[in-house]
């Protein structure tokens, strides 16, 4: 009598959970990110930056 052949590592529907605690955790940095964004202090900062780096000084 033939026996259905079972693998004991089926890892069936692994990938997709690594996809969702990844798509969990880059949910979760963004947000981290938009409460950081909303500071004035950070904005300011990064205001700064983009404009050092656009000014051209020869």
């Amino acid at each position: 009598m033939d026996t259905p052949h079972f693998r004991a590592d089926n890892e069936e529907g692994a990938a997709t959970a690594e996809y969702a605690i990844a798509t969990m955790a880059a949910v979760g940095f963004a947000g981290l990110l938009v409460v950081i964004m909303r500071s004035d202090e950070v904005r300011q900062i990064l205001t700064d930056l983009v404009r050092s780096a656009l000014t051209f000084s020869g």
